[in-house]
């Protein structure tokens, strides 16, 4: 028997560790998933175009190296360590002292965050594994679709089919739950969006976001959806309200609904039935 399974302790502290390296790397895709899809876009629309490709150095969420943008100083082990090297380092670059964004931090500690609060709310066993790998998936999601107004397919694909796999033995919810879920979790954003393009002519938000409300219905089953688009929603506005209000946003700036939905996700996740249930208890 593993010690992490007789050890709540052990397996808490234990996951939030693995959850600050997860924290390392979701900052490499955060960075550059975004650039390797626009890479790929601009040579797929230059094929189309019969124009040749020049050659261009290998970029991947492996290569090339981590390095400083102001001074091109490639970042040591020692000074890759999540939280810490940015705290030794008082978020500086150890070469030339450029600031390093806060933003690299906050995402790996939300990443250990996230791993050991979903260790200690399950406990040992694939609902906390599978918790893990959710909420990771998230956090990346959110990050990207703020910076970019992106939500990738080879995030959000992946994401929905493992929701399925994850409930073949009813882990979150039962199988027939989860498919109804996907569907309908895709299919009722894409009749919001017909809805508003027909009607205004614009288009109020993108498929990414079709596909990670699928994505969500999939790992937590069609009874969670509208819970997640109520809490989505309200959050969305009342961000959107501050923002046009305090920052002077302009109406016509998007603004990414990715991050809403995964957050409202979360919440179903570890408190919807607790909120449905208080709900329903007060109707009744």
């Amino acid at each position: 028997m593993p010690a992490a399974y007789s050890d709540p302790v052990l397996f808490v502290t234990a996951s939030a560790l693995v959850g600050l390296a997860i924290g390392s790397f979701l900052n490499v895709v955060i960075y550059r998933l975004p650039r390797m899809m626009e890479r790929e876009w601009r040579a797929q629309c230059a094929e189309l175009h019969g124009e040749k490709v020049p050659p261009a150095p290998h970029f991947n969420l492996a290569t090339p190296p981590s390095s400083c943008p102001g001074c091109g100083h490639r970042i040591r082990a020692v000074e890759n360590l999540p939280v810490i090297s940015y705290l030794v380092l008082r978020g500086k670059c150890a070469a030339c002292g450029t600031r390093i964004s806060l933003r690299y931090p906050i995402v790996e500690t939300l990443a250990a965050v996230a791993a050991g609060y979903s260790a200690w709310r399950f406990g040992f066993g694939w609902n906390a594994f599978g918790a893990m790998a959710f909420l990771w998936c998230m956090i990346a999601l959110s990050f990207i679709d703020f910076d970019t107004q992106l939500l990738p397919d080879s995030i959000t694909l992946p994401l929905l089919w493992a929701g399925l796999l994850v409930n073949l033995r009813g882990t979150y919810t039962d199988l027939a739950s989860a498919v109804v879920g996907a569907a309908a979790g895709y299919l009722v954003l894409w009749a919001v969006y017909w809805g508003f393009k027909l009607i205004t002519g614009k288009e109020g938000m993108g498929f990414g976001d079709f596909k990670l409300l699928g994505a969500i219905g999939a790992w937590l089953g069609w009874k969670m959806l509208p819970l997640v688009i109520l809490l989505s929603s309200f959050v969305g506005a009342v961000v959107g309200i501050v923002l046009i209000v305090l920052a002077r946003r302009g109406r016509e700036v998007p603004i990414p609904f990715g991050p809403y939905l995964a957050a409202a996700g979360v919440i179903a996740l570890f408190w919807g039935r607790d909120i449905v249930d208080r709900y329903l208890s007060l109707l009744l």
